[in-house]
């Protein structure tokens, strides 16, 4: 299984000495406040952190890199449920195994800490329940505005939407440099590949957006693109 695999990886040469990371952000305030241990791991390009239907052993946070969870459909389609990126926590469970596969987009370095310990920690500590509860509801409220954007939205819309999202996040200095392609883009929006190069070139020559390299975008025109964020 992958996670024994992990396992096997987490006590081999490959891991960085485990470290106690400062209160910097939500996960690193829960594993510095009770001491917990976070090991980081690498993963390289479309590697496999852990598989659908695998044990939830472990609590993840991005710290380089870009990781996207997933489904394969029974008819073989992908559907993305999120991308994670330096800094989102991923891989919490309500149940005992992970309900979407995670995978690293590009070369990626996350760290982990054992769930048990977590839950341990927050059955005794009212501060670490908190900001795991907080997590929680965070992707809660991420699935839903997924799913709306899934049911309700044009593809206009959601190409819009998606790149909004990741202005917020990604965006240095005016320019946002996009780790995944636009297949990735496609099978988190619902979309094909076509679809998505259509929107673009279209926002494009409106003169919305600018490209820089294949996943460079510039937005020129926030405004107008939050006019078709309906």
């Amino acid at each position: 299984m992958l996670t024994q695999t992990l396992n096997t990886k987490i006590t081999g040469s490959k891991i960085a000495p485990a470290v106690i990371y400062p209160v910097s952000d939500q996960f690193g305030a829960v594993t510095g406040h009770v001491g917990l241990v976070a090991t980081e791991f690498s993963f390289g390009k479309d590697e496999e952190i852990y598989g659908e239907d695998e044990p939830a052993e472990y609590v993840y946070q991005v710290v380089s890199g870009a990781v996207r969870s997933y489904k394969l459909l029974s008819d073989g389609r992908r559907q993305i449920g999120a991308f994670h990126l330096p800094g989102d926590v991923f891989g919490l469970e309500s149940g005992a195994t992970h309900r979407l596969a995670a995978e690293a987009i590009i070369d990626t370095t996350v760290r982990l800490v054992k769930r048990s310990s977590l839950e341990k920690a927050a059955g005794t500590d009212v501060l670490v329940a908190r900001k795991l509860w907080a997590m929680t509801a965070g992707e809660l409220r991420h699935a839903e505005d997924h799913m709306l954007l899934l049911g309700r939205k044009t593809a206009m819309e959601r190409v819009a939407t998606f790149l909004l999202e990741m202005d917020r996040r990604l965006a240095v200095a005016g320019m946002m440099a996009l780790p995944m392609c636009r297949r990735d883009i496609g099978d988190y929006l619902g979309l094909t590949l076509e679809t998505v190069s259509r929107a673009l070139s279209q926002l494009h020559t409106q003169g919305i957006l600018g490209f820089s390299g294949a996943r460079q975008i510039v937005l020129r025109n926030r405004q107008r693109l939050h006019n078709l964020d309906a």
